[in-house]
């Protein structure tokens, strides 16, 4: 099962549109999501959100870097961008999301 935790111990519902990037090299790679109108946002939590982990059977990959975007003072989304500086964290990633996609419907679309 794969799924995606914040920092607080909250599972996502919310299924993000994700987009992917990669240097010419190989070398760099970056992963954005954004979560319209999370679930997360809408809880009483007293806790920052200081990380987003993603989770399956091999483990959790962890971002730090999230962002809230407020509307009018109220939040509305998440922006959440994971780093991936090496072949191996590349291939670590496509594997959560292959399962991730799977189970909740997700689809590719390359770019023009």
């Amino acid at each position: 099962m794969a799924q995606i935790q914040f920092s607080v111990g909250i599972t996502e519902p919310v299924v993000p549109d994700v987009k992917l990037t990669r240097s010419k090299s190989g070398e760099q790679s970056t992963a954005s999501f954004y979560f319209d109108h999370p679930a997360i946002l809408g809880n009483e939590v007293n806790e920052e959100v200081t990380g987003m982990y993603m989770l399956d059977e091999e483990g959790e990959i962890i971002t730090r870097e999230v962002k809230a975007k407020f509307v009018n003072g109220k939040p509305a989304a998440l922006e959440v961008m994971y780093i991936m500086n090496s072949n191996a964290e590349w291939e670590r990633f496509l594997r959560f999301m292959e399962r991730y996609s799977a189970e909740n419907g997700l689809g590719l679309k390359k770019a023009d």
